[in-house]
């Protein structure tokens, strides 16, 4: 007697209906969506340089990356680090909250860490009494020098740098407000290390500085 093969074969299930066109695109946008914020929230995030005070480095109106994991996955608004990755360390080009304003986000260069001794004289930069490298010193532009008891600008210190906090300043170093002036940055509101210049628009020529795409930030 022959064997009916339909009994080998598998049992088919219900027809499932077909998504409309326009649940199709939702579902894609509330995806899209949700990675993106993932994405800026613990990865990277863009910005852009508004001011000169990091000039040469970074100059008004690049856009940059900003890696936002390297220094720690943090929970958005409690700033609660979950997974420790790396500390700061000098030289460093770091995004963070203003402490004076937290919604507003600054740049500038890591001089000091915690338990490091920081002193400016006469403009030159020491950390741990040694002068820093050309790298941390920082561009000047005004030949005069201002004495620390009128403002510290150019004269300060020493003073330390406390537990899990940083000392920061810009590169433009006689046209930047940054720690010399109001103090140090927690490491609770730092946003993260820059790392690309993704896009430059010259703002004076209203032209694109095409050089400056993809260089590194450092």
């Amino acid at each position: 007697m022959r064997k009916d093969r339909s009994e080998d074969r598998p049992s088919e299930g219900p027809i499932q209906p077909k998504k409309s066109i326009f649940r199709e695109y939702f579902e894609a946008i509330v995806i899209a969506v949700v990675l993106a914020l993932f994405i800026r929230t613990f990865v990277v995030q863009a910005f852009k340089i508004p001011s000169g005070s990091m000039k040469p480095t970074l100059l008004v109106g690049d856009h940059i990356l900003v890696n936002k994991f390297i220094y720690g996955v943090r929970l958005p608004f409690l700033n609660t680090t979950l997974i420790p990755v790396a500390e700061p360390k000098p030289g460093d080009i770091v995004v963070f909250k203003f402490p004076e304003d937290p919604k507003k986000d600054f740049i500038k260069r890591v001089i000091g860490t915690p338990g490091d001794v920081v002193e400016i004289r006469n403009k030159k930069v020491y950390l741990n009494h040694e002068p820093v490298g050309e790298d941390m010193q920082g561009t000047f532009l005004d030949p005069h020098i201002i004495p620390g008891s009128a403002r510290p600008r150019d004269n300060l210190g020493p003073i330390t740098v406390p537990p899990k906090a940083l000392f920061v300043m810009g590169d433009n170093r006689d046209h930047s407000y940054d720690s010399r002036f109001w103090g140090f940055v927690d490491f609770s509101m730092l946003r993260g290390k820059a790392f690309i210049i993704y896009w430059s628009w010259n703002t004076e020529d209203s032209g694109v500085r095409w050089r400056r795409l993809g260089t590194l930030v450092h």
